[in-house]
């Protein structure tokens, strides 16, 4: 058990090391994002940036536009076209969210109120509306349109994903295959985006841009894999997020699934009252996640992300070894051992 505890301790200081080091590798091109985002969400409408402001500022790792500079660096790119690209992919980013507190009636995002607590849901959802908007300008602007149409199908392929996610919310007939393809829509087609564009950007030439489209796909599906986890895990109180959220909110994610699934009659008597007729007392989250302890479904979930985890850095074995591409092998760890 001991040996256990000190690899787990051990692969997260690795893990923290990954992102630490992928921020620092592409630092400069970060700092430059960083007031490409300040500058283009001004307005003279001051509720704009004011809340616009609040969530970018509320303390995000900024994962996605890091992806696009490291697969830049990573291909030697030396142009200057992936800082306004990696500032799209963040307003894409920043703009579902607030759309995604506002759906979820979500109080938290990293520790600090959410926009539309605070301010309401109207205003969140129209300045949602303006990243979204700015995003396609600076798209028009970069004047590529392969760029733009990575872009702009990533986006829709997001309102799919949670569309399809709020028309399954509580369906416990749902299977794995359609948990996966909202998981892949909502969550993995920014990823995916985020990577592509880099090689399009760097003329990197079609199998390097696929290799990356796979590579931030299968990211993103371990990485939402893992935030499932964490929604019923102790650790998700101290990443300043409500234990349990998804399952107040009757979200299917495969921690449910699973544990569903394993469970007898009367265990699925419990699960159908909860998700399905949304029929939740006091008591009942700490029954799940007894359930889902009993079953093991937390450990199967990560297990899942190890294999898409397994599957991005596969990816990235076309490109020659530097220090970016260790970088973004490097981060797949990460964004799994954040379950510990």
């Amino acid at each position: 058990m001991t040996s256990n505890v000190v690899s787990i301790t051990e692969n997260s200081k690795k893990a923290q090391n990954a992102i630490e080091t992928l921020q620092a590798l592409v630092a400069d091109d970060m700092a430059a994002v960083n007031q490409t985002i300040l500058d283009r969400m001004q307005s003279q409408v001051a509720l704009i940036p004011q809340l616009a402001g609040h969530l970018i500022a509320s303390g995000g790792k900024r994962l996605r536009p890091l992806l696009t500079l490291a697969s830049a660096r990573m291909l030697g790119y030396e142009g200057k076209r992936h800082v306004d690209i990696a500032a799209i992919v963040e307003f894409i980013h920043t703009a579902t969210l607030l759309h995604d507190d506002v759906v979820d009636e979500s109080d938290m995002r990293r520790g600090k109120e959410t926009a539309n607590n605070v301010w309401g849901n109207k205003p969140s959802v129209l300045v949602g509306d303006f990243l979204f908007s700015r995003s396609f300008e600076l798209m028009v602007e970069d004047g590529s349109l392969k760029v733009l149409k990575i872009l702009s199908s990533a986006s829709s392929i997001i309102a799919e994903g949670e569309v399809l996610q709020l028309a399954v919310i509580g369906d416990l007939s749902v299977d794995e295959d359609t948990y996966l393809q909202v998981i892949e829509a909502k969550t993995a087609a920014l990823f995916s985006a985020a990577c592509e564009v880099a090689g399009v950007i760097a003329e990197a030439g079609h199998e390097k841009e696929a290799a990356l489209r796979a590579y931030g796909a299968n990211l993103g599906i371990a990485f939402q894999l893992i935030d499932d986890a964490l929604d019923y895990s102790a650790k998700q109180a101290t990443m300043g997020k409500a234990v349990g959220d998804d399952f107040r909110e009757g979200k299917i994610t495969l921690p449910v699934l699973l544990a569903s699934r394993r469970g007898s009659d009367e265990e699925m008597t419990f699960w159908k009252r909860c998700m399905e007729e949304h029929d939740q007392k006091e008591e009942d989250l700490t029954q799940a996640l007894a359930l889902i302890t009993k079953h093991q479904t937390i450990e199967a979930t990560v297990n899942r992300a190890r294999h898409y985890g397994d599957k991005a850095k596969d990816a990235l074995a076309i490109f020659p070894a530097n220090e970016a591409r260790k970088a973004l092998e490097d981060i797949v760890d990460f964004c799994i051992e954040r379950a510990y």
